[in-house]
């Protein structure tokens, strides 16, 4: 790091308040319900909901704390100041330093400090493919909050960065609320609609991809299609949280206003998850099928599913990218696959598979790993730089937070990013959903068209609207 960046990044850390503040309450009943609820009381301009694993929640919220990058350059805030640094390009290193720099001028004495954000799809050009398909939109966000509230079954623990927060917060848990999402009002053949926008674009997108492969210019791609939402009635992000969250199985969740987007998603996978002792682990799926209350025909799909030709190639050519990604920032020797084409329920669908897991190289901290398996490899396709040329040419306009990623980490090194499908997504005045499929040379429009519905069925149904 030269030493411009370095006083840049002293002098940003230096300016961020600890968490020096904390309290534990009971635990709570419902989670999901009370975060979300710590979310619609709008405490700042910026708030995430993150579901992590083993039933762990978390709530955090801000806006004086940030960084925020783009192509060429790393934007960081504090206590009213901005700093800014050019990045030459390869802003993933200069966002890596800045938390770093937290990391050394806070130390432990108040506990590793956590960060929230997220990263933009066409971050991927940048990294893989063509650094001018980056674009010039934000491509990576964090939020280091004033607040952080963390459910878990033995107890809420609240940290803040002053009595005030802290005195606000438990205010607000200990209102009694019986939050339900409403009722949605709208009939299955709404949702159906929705769900159908644009397929005959897509069909006509998958068939170029499918002639793209067969004349060699890539192996896979994963290519998708937007479905906009109408203006009005407006969207009730925290609303279609709650009632998405009751009917799916995801790896992940989150709820968030966050550095420009809103979202409320239902992760089937992470791209990367890593530990503070360094090991890491990646979740690729590929290979679908539809998943309903039916539990014999749920059988018989899965079934189908594993005896499919073209899901298993897709499938094991998205392990076998993912193995290259992580034995390139892991230890030799140390990538295993712990799980290979396993069956996972994910909502509406059903997937394959697999868990890889590996030690970090001693020259390697969680930034790299992030940087070497983003985007997920079941977002885009085989190789990269291949897929994501083609999905250039081949999707309409940039992909934005769909594909990209949406994260918790620690300044102690722990990184756990999930992967942004399955989400209601908003920008401005527009929302929307996507989905899309993985394409092969042995692909049928029609059959990855439906799997783009079968995909959307997971949040389409449970879209809830405001009433004012």
């Amino acid at each position: 790091m030269s030493n411009g960046l370095r006083n840049t990044w002293d002098s940003w850390a230096r300016s961020v308040r600890p968490l020096s503040h904390a309290s534990t309450l009971e635990p709570s009943p419902d989670p999901a319900a009370t975060a979300a609820r710590l979310a619609r009381a709008r405490l700042t301009d910026q708030y995430i909901v993150y579901e992590a694993e083993g039933g762990v929640w978390h709530f955090a919220a801000g806006s004086a704390v940030s960084l925020t990058a783009h192509a060429n350059s790393v934007t960081a805030r504090a206590a009213g100041r901005t700093w800014t640094s050019r990045t030459e390009g390869r802003p993933v290193p200069a966002f890596a330093a800045a938390l770093s720099t937290l990391s050394a001028t806070h130390g432990t004495s108040e506990g590793a400090r956590p960060f929230y954000g997220w990263a933009a799809f066409e971050l991927a050009h940048l990294l893989h493919a063509d650094p001018e398909a980056a674009g010039d939109q934000p491509l990576l966000h964090a939020l280091v909050p004033a607040v952080e509230v963390t459910f878990t079954r033995e107890g809420t623990v609240v940290r803040a960065v002053d009595e005030a927060w802290l005195r606000k917060v438990a205010d607000l848990l200990a209102e009694e609320s019986a939050e339900q999402p409403p009722p949605d009002g709208r009939t299955p053949e709404a949702a159906e609609r929705v769900i159908a926008a644009g397929i005959a674009a897509y069909g006509s997108a998958v068939a170029r991809t499918v002639e793209d492969i067969r004349a060699g210019l890539l192996e896979k791609a994963v290519v998708s299609r937007k479905v906009p939402l109408p203006a009005a009635p407006a969207v009730d992000f925290a609303a279609t949280y709650l009632a998405g969250r009751r009917s799916n199985t995801p790896a992940r969740s989150y709820l968030l206003d966050l550095g420009g987007y809103r979202a409320a998603g239902f992760s089937p996978e992470t791209v990367l998850e890593i530990t503070e002792n360094g090991r890491v682990s990646t979740q690729p799926l590929a290979g679908t099928r539809a998943h309903g209350l039916d539990p014999a025909e749920n059988d018989r799909r899965r079934a189908e599913l594993l005896r499919d030709p073209k899901e298993i190639h897709e499938h094991a050519v998205s392990v076998r990218q993912a193995w290259d990604e992580m034995a390139a920032v892991c230890r030799p020797g140390s990538v295993v696959a712990e799980e290979f084409m396993a069956v996972r329920p994910r909502g509406s669908v059903q997937h394959l598979a697999s868990r890889l897991t590996g030690r970090l190289r001693e020259n390697a901290g969680p930034w790299n790993a992030f940087a070497s398996l983003f985007p997920a490899i079941t977002a885009t396709g085989v190789s990269k730089r291949d897929a994501l040329q083609a999905l250039a040419r081949h999707e309409e306009g940039p992909r934005g937070l769909y594909g990209g990623a949406v994260f918790r980490g620690s300044t102690a090194g722990a990184l756990d990013a999930a992967l942004v499908l399955r989400t209601l997504i908003g920008d401005g005045e527009e929302t929307w959903l996507r989905a899309g499929a993985g394409v092969t040379a042995q692909s049928s429009p029609d059959r990855e068209i439906e799997e783009t519905c079968e995909k959307l069925r997971s949040v389409a149904p449970y879209l809830r609207f405001t009433t004012d």
